[in-house]
Parts: C-alpha cells; sequence; structure tokens
C-alpha cells in the first residue's frame, strides 16, 4: 500500500515531470525552471506557513507517483481571522494501480491545522473525492463564463484549435465581425455592438504597485476574504504578470468620468485569440460598469470572445449582458466548523482568481 508525506526539496524534479506529463499532457522534456518554480510556490510561497504542507505520495517501492499542492492564505471570515489553506496540483500517475492514492493525499491535507480548506479547480473525479471527506461545493463559484465578442472571429479560433488549416480563415471574419459590430446599439447574444464602447467607463493600464491598491481596496466588504501582506500580495501580483500560454497581459483600472476608481479587471489574450479573465474587482454598485468597460476594451483589442470563472456577486450583472455559462471544474470549501461555511453559501465570500491558484505561472505560463 502507497504511503504519503511532506513534499521535499529533492522531490521537485519528479513532481515536474508528473505535472508536465499528467496535467499539461506533454511529453516534452521538463523544463529546469518548472521544478524551480513548483518550488517557489509550494516550498517558498507567498504566505508559507510551516504546519501547512505539500505532500507526496510513494508507490509501495517508496518511488513519488502523486503531489498534491497546498498554498496557505490567511483569511478573514466574519470579521475574525482563520488560516486557510488553497488546495491545488493534484496528481496521481497510473491511478488505476492504486484507487486510492488521491484520497490518501486530499486526507493529508485537510489534516492540517488550517481552518478551512478550498480549491477552484476539481474534477469530477476529485469533486467525488471532496464530497465523500464532506466538503461542500460552491455552484455559484462552479461555472465558467464566455461572452462572444467578435462571431465569425471566434469561430475561426475555434475551428482553427482543431483544424490547423482553419486559421487561414480569420482574416476573412474580421470583415464579417466589422459588418455585425455595426448593428444596433443593445448587445446580443452572437456580438458587442461598437457603439457601446463609446458609452464604456474610461480604463487605463495598472502597473503593480496599483494593482496590490485595486486588490486591497475592493475585497474589504466581503464576508470571507483574504487577508494579504503587502508583500506577499505583491509578489502574487508580479508573477502574475506572466501567462504565455493565454496571451499578453491586460491588465486595468476603470474610472468615473471625475477619475474615480470603479474597479478592475485582469485578463490575458492576443487579437484574433479567446480572452482568458483571471479577476474582476469593483466598488458596490458597480459590477456592470467595469464589465462593460473590460468588454469594450477587449472589442477593441481584437479579442474574439472573454472566458473566466464566475463570481456571485457578478452574476447579476452578467445575466443582462448576454454571457453564457457552462460547468467544467468545481469550487469546493471544507471546514470544521460549519459557521465558517456560510459566507461561501450565501455568496459573500471573495474567491476564485487571485482568492485561490489561478495568479500563479503553473496556470496558463510556459516554462523553458
Amino acid at each position: 500500500m502507497g504511503s504519503v508525506r511532506t513534499l521535499r526539496q529533492d522531490d521537485l524534479p519528479t513532481v515536474a515531470e508528473l505535472f508536465q506529463r499528467i496535467l499539461r499532457k506533454s511529453r516534452e522534456p521538463v523544463a529546469l525552471s518548472l521544478a524551480a518554480y513548483l518550488g517557489q510556490v509550494f516550498l517558498e510561497g507567498p504566505d508559507q506557513d510551516p504546519e501547512i504542507n505539500s505532500f507526496v505520495h510513494l508507490d509501495d517501492a517508496g518511488a513519488v507517483n502523486g503531489f498534491i499542492g497546498a498554498l496557505p492564505m490567511s483569511m478573514e471570515i466574519g470579521g475574525k481571522p482563520a488560516r486557510g489553506a488553497i488546495c491545488g496540483t493534484l496528481m496521481v500517475d497510473r491511478h488505476d494501480e492504486d484507487p486510492f492514492a488521491g484520497a490518501r493525499l486530499m486526507r493529508a491535507f485537510l489534516a492540517g491545522p488550517q481552518d478551512i480548506s478550498l480549491t477552484e479547480t476539481a474534477n469530477d473525479i476529485s469533486t467525488t473525492m471532496w464530497r465523500k471527506l464532506r466538503a461542500t461545493v460552491l455552484p455559484d463559484h462552479s461555472l465558467e463564463w464566455l461572452r462572444v465578442i467578435r462571431p465569425a472571429g471566434f469561430v475561426a479560433e475555434m475551428a482553427g484549435r482543431r483544424i490547423g488549416l482553419a486559421r487561414l480563415a480569420a482574416p476573412l471574419a474580421r470583415p464579417i465581425d466589422a459588418f455585425l459590430r455595426r448593428g444596433p446599439d443593445e448587445p446580443r447574444w452572437t456580438s458587442l455592438p461598437a457603439a457601446m464602447g463609446a458609452d464604456a467607463m474610461p480604463s487605463a493600464d495598472a502597473d503593480d504597485a496599483t494593482a496590490v491598491e485595486m486588490f486591497q481596496n475592493f475585497t474589504t466588504d466581503f464576508a470571507a476574504r483574504p487577508v494579504w501582506r503587502t508583500e506577499s500580495l505583491a509578489r502574487m501580483v508580479a508573477e502574475s504578470r506572466r501567462k504565455a500560454i493565454y496571451g499578453g497581459m491586460v491588465r486595468r483600472v476603470v474610472t468615473a468620468r471625475g477619475g474615480r476608481p470603479l474597479g478592475m479587471f485582469l485578463y490575458y489574450g492576443d487579437p484574433g485569440r479567446v480572452g482568458r479573465v483571471v479577476q474582476i474587482l469593483f466598488a458596490p454598485g458597480q459590477a456592470g460598469a467595469v464589465l462593460d468597460s473590460m468588454l469594450a476594451h477587449a472589442a477593441g483589442y481584437g479579442i474574439v470572445a472573454l472566458r473566466g470563472r464566475t463570481q456571485p456577486a457578478l452574476l447579476e450583472a452578467m445575466l443582462g449582458r448576454r454571457f453564457v455559462f457552462v460547468h467544467a471544474s468545481s469550487s469546493i470549501v471544507h471546514a470544521r466548523n460549519p459557521a465558517l461555511l456560510e459566507p461561501f453559501l450565501a455568496g459573500k465570500a471573495f474567491f476564485n482568481g487571485f482568492a485561490g491558484e489561478s495568479w500563479s505561472r503553473l496556470i496558463g505560463d510556459s516554462f523553458e
């Protein structure tokens, strides 16, 4: 029977190989920078807690064949401090040879000293394991949203991912989308009218220091939220600049006409591609204004569609703006004290994105 122990420095090359092969589904040689980055995240993370550990699974011969990552996160829940831990990068090699390896890793993680455990990337198999361990799935945090901006370009991009030659149709899509965008001012399921951009609130590029300030300003109203040390948050913001697989970073502060900040959006993408949104921040009552500004910017930049992860506080504003929702993975929370779950169940928790693992280079970046 296999066993579990805490992650060590000398495990990193093997964990990197598992990550490359199982999660990235690649047989390419593993870059040394990937193993180094895994160590930076899981052994020297931004908010490291010596009592909250990542774990490896060992097979009968003592070789590493599985991993579960833990990211400590100090939190405030209901006005009181709480120790949180994000679970990520759960993987097991040859799962059919030891079907309980994943469960052993998860039990080891949940046995830690944290008050609350969270994950935002649970697939169907791991969701089943979480449920058996009495965790709670959060439906309003567990949806992926999609907003098509340039329909012809979107079809060309999706077809090109399956059939490389289909990308040759991209230049033909541009005049079609330009024609469609000259239509009525109201939003449609298939495109975003050009006139909507003129009415959107202005936005401007945000440097790292400004982004840190926006995170600190626009998360204080949530009943459950991270409590980041400034230096830890600054490191996360800096690391989030690189997601080469997704495309270039777009990070902008949305302001009222008089210059007052209303929120911030962060997405990655290149013209002609689908952009990936990692975080949307907004002042109370300003979710719609921030969404409109983000969509207008993406349309002007040439993005064919945007996709991202739901936040309950955004859902009402999204419903009137022709977003489509699908389930791809689950956001899950586990706590020994049921009272800590209440803000999450009520949709009053700041979770996903930077209050998760999506900020890290492990999601969306390449390593050479």
